[in-house]
């Protein structure tokens, strides 16, 4: 039986803009199945820091100071070496495809947490999360900035954020109520089903384009463009063959012609942007949410430190949802300088606090002899505002800012430069405690976020309604994009052409 869009096959339709954006969202929403694992990934040593520390006599593996600090950024420094592979693994296989791999070593690496008896056990899974979210990074980035309109793009592109804290949530949630050996073999279904759903969606049309698959390409973006007739997508289709055709060397892979690209302004500028709003990120909230039970301890909040950490979880998550509604209207710039300057206030309170009721050092027991709510408060706001802003915005960029020709391949170097300064950030918390005590490492986070604020004030272009091509124009020094946000009536009618 001929299906109507065969016979509709040269003659346009009309579509409701929901029904052209809804096929995006739900390609979108299942690449996030992938960053939701990952989340529980990060979430996973805030669970087991406190239960592998040697207070529980049931417990077969039992972890000193050192091998603890560990713990918590082990896996942060593999990432950025699977991030390395990622662009040269997504290039050949395409985005789905190597999405679809990914969640082969997570499935191995939550199996291996649950039937673990020795310590190197633990590490190793750590770093196979670490190794295969590294891996992650370029297929992920690629495809939503390849299947997404520009009125879509931003708000899509924060759901990773959202997706990523999501996975956090339900670790520290699962943590409060399971034993972390049962809550790795819970988290074992989510690559199972992004493996079984990413078979429904299709390939990004841009790597069908360059691997010269035309027809399929036509196919994606018809599905991409609201289930529509493949005249409907044409002219968008031809802009981006045109786009890929003036970029022989994406075919053909000659060395010297590829690193070249990396020479270009449109690389090294976005690139320095990108490490450095990673750095201003995870200098503050990545050691925070990593030893929150240990820190909330310390100040011995009024409830258990478990539900003050699941409470940083949920204000996350609260900040990306308002975040992603709100990107649209506020841009980038404006939600960046309100998340540091909050930040900056936030840390100064909870430092000040620390240094006038002495806590100055971590520990692992909480004698709920402290009624003041003031450090909680504190810390469950600068979760909140960080992730309003600073810390869901480099991933964004590293969609937005590369051109296609670089993208993969800047993706998860950029991301690897990201991870590394998470893992720094993670690893020194506990050496910096004990040389600056509590107080001091708040203050210096303070710090970090006001230099930050004005840094980006200057350095940070508005991303926020421009299409790919006019952003990269922007750093190859043609048309300059301005701090407003683009309110046009491109939209939905227009697509990226880069």
């Amino acid at each position: 039986m001929t299906s109507l869009s065969e016979k509709s096959q040269d003659t346009k339709i009309k579509m409701s803009p929901m029904r052209k954006a809804l096929p995006q969202i739900l390609a979108v929403s299942v690449k996030n199945i992938l960053l939701l694992g990952f989340g529980m990934t990060l979430g996973f040593p805030t669970i087991l820091i406190p239960s592998l520390s040697g207070g529980n006599q049931d417990e077969k593996i039992s972890l000193g100071q050192d091998a603890i600090s560990w713990i918590g950024s082990v896996n942060l420094l593999c990432v950025p070496l699977g991030c390395l592979l990622s662009g040269a693994v997504t290039q050949p296989l395409g985005r789905k495809r190597a999405m679809q791999f990914v969640n082969l070593p997570f499935l191995a690496a939550w199996l291996l947490f649950h039937y673990s008896t020795e310590s190197w056990h633990v590490f190793l899974a750590l770093c196979m999360t670490g190794f295969s979210g590294g891996l992650l990074e370029a297929p992920v980035l690629t495809y939503v900035a390849e299947i997404t309109e520009p009125a879509l793009r931003g708000a899509l592109c924060a759901t990773s954020t959202m997706a990523v804290n999501f996975g956090i949530f339900i670790s520290f949630f699962l943590g409060t109520f399971l034993e972390w050996r049962t809550v790795a073999l819970v988290n074992s279904s989510v690559p199972l089903a992004g493996f079984i759903l990413l078979i429904f969606v299709p390939e990004s049309p841009y790597w069908l384009i360059a691997k010269g698959r035309h027809e399929e390409a036509r196919k994606s973006l018809a599905w991409l463009r609201g289930w529509t007739v493949k005249s409907n997508i044409e002219v968008e289709y031809l802009k981006i063959k045109d786009e890929l055709d003036k970029n022989p060397m994406l075919r053909k892979h000659r060395v010297v012609e590829i690193l070249k690209l990396y020479l270009k302004p449109t690389f090294w500028k976005p690139y320095l942007l990108i490490s450095l709003v990673f750095f201003f990120a995870h200098f503050g909230n990545t050691p925070i949410t990593a030893y929150a039970i240990r820190i909330f301890n310390s100040f011995e909040v009024p409830i258990s430190p478990y539900y003050a950490t699941v409470s940083i979880s949920v204000v996350q998550l609260l900040a990306v949802v308002i975040y992603v509604f709100s990107i649209k209207y506020l841009g980038k710039r404006r939600l960046v300088a309100i998340s540091l300057t909050f930040l900056a206030i936030l840390f100064s309170i909870a430092g000040t606090y620390s240094y006038i009721f002495d806590v100055s050092n971590l520990t692992d027991e909480n004698h709920g002899l402290n009624s003041t709510w003031i450090p909680l408060v504190a810390l469950i706001l600068q979760a909140f505002f960080c992730y309003l802003g600073i810390k869901s915005l480099p991933f964004i960029l590293v969609g937005e800012l590369f051109t296609n020709d670089v993208r993969a391949y800047a993706s998860g170097l950029s991301a690897g430069t990201g991870y590394v300064f998470g893992f720094v950030s993670n690893k020194i918390f506990l050496d910096l405690v004990d040389v600056f005590k509590l107080y001091g490492v708040f203050w210096f986070y303070a710090a970090v976020a006001a230099i930050g604020l004005i840094s980006l004030h200057f350095l940070l272009p508005e991303t926020e309604g421009w299409t790919l091509g006019e952003i990269t124009e922007h750093y190859a020094g043609g048309k300059r994009l301005g701090n407003k946000v683009f309110k046009g009536k491109k939209g939905l009618e227009q697509a990226s052409v880069l």
